[in-house]
């Protein structure tokens, strides 16, 4: 019964196209949208989407992540040559010796390094290379590849969801806000710390638990016995022979970690904390100083790293160009969900179904009280954020209109900036329409409807300490 049950599980690929076909039916249940002088008035309805509209989202969603799809590819070619040359997996077996009993203490260490990238830029999408890393980094050390996605999804989404500078989130959604408005940028970081921290500790504290039970006893793991077969496939062949680092691993390891450093440098605007420093670095080689970066300089950067730490591994042409193909072929299925998850969003936008949820919520919250307010402000951002999952395009998109309105009725701007912030950070821990997740988790080898298994209690908890605080923020502040 369990073996049946198990082979029902719809793949990545089915939810997020039932999810399309879902938001173009749902268009024809919506009257149309009126137009005045070619233009929609905003809340009047939508575009009933055409067959057409919806079998095209799916391939539009190409274009719209083309930029991050390209970055994974050369990051596979990336990771096949750093795994051609052994030296990642000596390291794994140096390091797992080293920790022998305490492996444990990696979590809430890692977990809060990648919270912090979250908390500042936004780290998210970003984090999709370090799946494939720890992945194999957990698995040597007795644990599975739920432990290793959590680390990263929970950690880095932790500090997206209590955004304090995120100049994607909080910066975007502060740009967004009408002349005449004000905010106070310290309330804004106080709360966004509160957030962040908070649910930091609640996914460390579930993380924890789960990793402890796993490794005492194999058998708990979520994983079902196929996902356990491509785990062992994939990650499980460390074997504990050679323990000792070569001179050119060595090498090897410190221009890799050198590598993802640069890159989290790269992407940090620096110039939003008035720091000019990197101003003048790698200009020359990308077209863009660190601190400017996004996918296009990365893949660059992690192109050349690549031929570099071939070179040094004494690769000959062929076989480092090879290497680097089969690498990037691997990652054909990834880029494959990031881009088809996209999808659900160009057909948000085509339709003006965004547009038209958003303007009648904020007409029906135009009445209620702040313990009232909210909860459901932050329901609505909830079902928002799963059909428009960038936080910079959700602000853009709400704050005009959720921001005035707060004002108006005498609640917190800032805490209506946060509660955005809050729910769209959340709903990125696990909507399947996030590429960040599909991708990450398809580079883990856990399936979509398993994590949201594992995850779901995590999220439930983390939602209801949010609504708390939220709540409490538009009470008082």
């Amino acid at each position: 019964m369990e073996k049946k049950k198990r082979n029902l599980m719809l793949t990545s690929f089915s939810i997020i196209l039932i999810l399309i076909f879902a938001l173009g039916i749902l268009t024809h249940f919506i009257p149309n949208a009126k137009f005045l002088e070619g233009e929609i008035i905003n809340g009047s309805g939508v575009k009933s989407a055409s067959l057409s509209d919806i079998l095209m989202s799916p391939i539009l969603g190409f274009e719209n992540a083309i930029d991050v799809s390209i970055f994974v590819m050369i990051l596979g070619g990336f990771l096949a040559i750093i795994t051609h040359t052994g030296a990642l997996e000596t390291g794994i077996q140096v390091l797992v010796k080293k920790l022998k009993g305490r492996e444990l203490i990696l979590i809430p260490i890692l977990m809060t390094i990648f919270s912090i990238g979250g908390t500042t830029y936004g780290m998210l999408e970003e984090t999709v290379g370090f799946y494939a890393l720890l992945a194999a980094t957990m698995v040597a050390a007795g644990m599975d590849t739920v432990v290793s996605s959590a680390i990263v999804l929970l950690g880095a989404g932790s500090g997206v969801l209590g955004s304090t500078v995120n100049p994607f989130a909080v910066g975007a959604a502060v740009s967004a806000l009408p002349e005449g408005i004000v905010v106070n940028q310290g309330i804004i970081i106080a709360l966004g710390a509160t957030l962040w921290i908070t649910s930091l500790l609640i996914s460390i504290f579930f993380v924890m638990r789960y990793a402890k039970k796993v490794k005492e006893k194999k058998g708990s793991t979520i994983l079902s016995l196929r996902e356990q077969k491509n785990m062992e496939k994939t990650y499980g062949d460390v074997k504990e022979k050679e323990v000792k680092l070569s001179t050119k691993q060595k090498i090897t390891l410190i221009l890799f970690a050198l590598t993802f450093i640069i890159m989290i440098i790269g992407f940090i605007p620096w110039g939003e904390f008035n720091i000019t420093i990197f101003d003048k670095f790698t200009g020359w080689l990308t077209g863009s100083s660190l601190g400017n970066w996004y996918f296009y300089e990365s893949a660059l950067w992690f192109l050349i790293m690549a031929i570099i730490i071939g070179i040094i591994n004494g690769m000959k042409e062929k076989e480092l160009v090879d290497t680097f193909i089969d690498g990037a072929d691997d990652m054909v299925g990834v880029i494959l969900i990031i881009a088809i998850a996209r999808g659900a969003s160009v057909l948000m936008t085509k339709t003006h179904l965004d547009n038209y949820i958003i303007y009648n919520a904020a007409d029906a919250l135009s009445n209620v009280s702040a313990t009232i307010f909210a909860p459901l402000n932050y329901l609505l951002h909830v079902v928002l954020s799963i059909l428009v999952p960038s936080s910079s395009g959700l602000a853009s998109l709400s704050t005009p209109i959720m921001g005035p309105l707060a004002s108006k009725l005498g609640y917190s701007v800032e805490g209506t900036i946060m509660t955005f912030v809050a729910a769209n950070g959340l709903v990125n821990l696990i909507t399947p329409t996030c590429g960040a997740i599909m991708g990450g988790l398809a580079l883990a080898k856990v399936e979509y409807s398993t994590w949201v298994k594992w995850a779901l209690k995590v999220v439930l908890t983390i939602a209801l300490v949010n609504i708390i605080i939220l709540t409490l923020a538009m009470m008082f502040l």
